[in-house]
């Protein structure tokens, strides 16, 4: 199912005047653009976007105070006419024409008001819009942030994911949720993870119990929310597998929408899974940054063989 944010949310959010039809303040809204209907002022609805948020600004309503009596009547009972308009806001502080009150009235829709700048104002209620409606799941697992990098770190039940996330916090990382990520993927298919509010700033350690990583190593231990850029998937090393020993396989993993680089990490007695991490964050920057030395090993690798092949002719 879509989520979905009611009108009253949009009230309570940006402080708007309801002018009038307060029963549609349960109205749902379920997509995150907006639209002023300028060119329906001038009588063109053949593809108005009815489902969205309607905007009137100085723009439009200037142009509509120069319409006749009929053609006023006639363009607010055409916006209103549809069952799924969620609202109309109307911006700067303008006064609201009495045909548009009369049709919303008739139709139920709630008509508000901002004193805000329209171009303002359209700005921060997309922003709402598309942080409310984004899609979003939870992933159990640990997500930290390592060199700028976030790292969202995966794995069975007590395979040491919240063990290696302390150790990471004291070699001066930043934790920014455990046990249960709430991860939301936005217009532009990035990854933004979160803890849930409960466990917000809260670590988990077999033994010792729950502790407090901003309490024991300050404000500067955890970040409230952080881009998902690699999954580190800890699994127990299974002498069988064959584990990528160049790291020239570059496996991903889907999350909602959004395909994700995935290191597998084998976890045995000896190994220091901080460390690994650390430079799993350290080499994913260098590759961005256009630098794969798995790939120059290889290069290298075949032009020495090359000149061997030529040596033995």
């Amino acid at each position: 199912m879509p989520k979905k944010v009611k009108v009253s949310d949009l009230v309570k959010e940006f402080h708007l005047e309801v002018i009038c039809g307060e029963e549609g303040l349960k109205r749902p809204i379920t997509v995150a653009d907006l639209y002023r209907p300028g060119l329906e002022m001038a009588g063109y609805f053949e593809f108005h976007p009815s489902e969205r948020v309607q905007i009137l600004g100085k723009t439009e309503l200037t142009f509509f105070d120069g319409l006749s009596s009929e053609e006023r009547t006639d363009r607010m009972v055409r916006l209103c006419a549809h069952e799924d308009t969620p609202c109309i806001i109307i911006s700067r502080g303008l006064e609201p024409p009495i045909e548009l009150l009369a049709a919303a009235n008739d139709r139920g829709i709630t008509v508000a008001r901002t004193g805000v700048a329209t171009t303002i104002f359209t700005s921060r209620l997309t922003g709402f819009l598309e942080n409310r409606l984004a899609p979003t799941t939870t992933i159990h697992g640990v997500l930290v942030e390592i060199y700028g990098i976030g790292m969202l770190i995966t794995g069975s039940s007590g395979i040491g994911k919240s063990e290696t996330a302390l150790e990471l916090v004291k070699r001066g990382h930043r934790l920014i949720a455990d046990d249960a990520v709430e991860i939301r993927q936005t217009a532009d298919y990035q990854l933004i993870g979160n803890p849930p509010e409960l466990i917000q700033h809260l670590l988990e350690i077999r033994g010792i119990g729950i502790i407090n990583v901003m309490t024991l190593f300050g404000a500067g231990a955890v970040r409230s929310s952080k881009k998902i850029s690699v999954v580190c998937r800890l699994e127990t090393w299974q002498q069988e597998r064959q584990y990528d020993r160049l790291g020239l396989d570059e496996e991903t993993t889907k999350i909602i929408e959004t395909d994700i680089p995935v290191v597998t990490i084998p976890v045995r007695p000896g190994r220091n899974l901080a460390v690994i991490i650390e430079v799993a964050a350290m080499n994913y920057r260098l590759k961005r940054m256009g630098y794969n030395a798995a790939l120059q090993f290889t290069n290298k690798l075949t032009e020495s063989l090359a000149e061997d092949m030529d040596d033995l002719e």
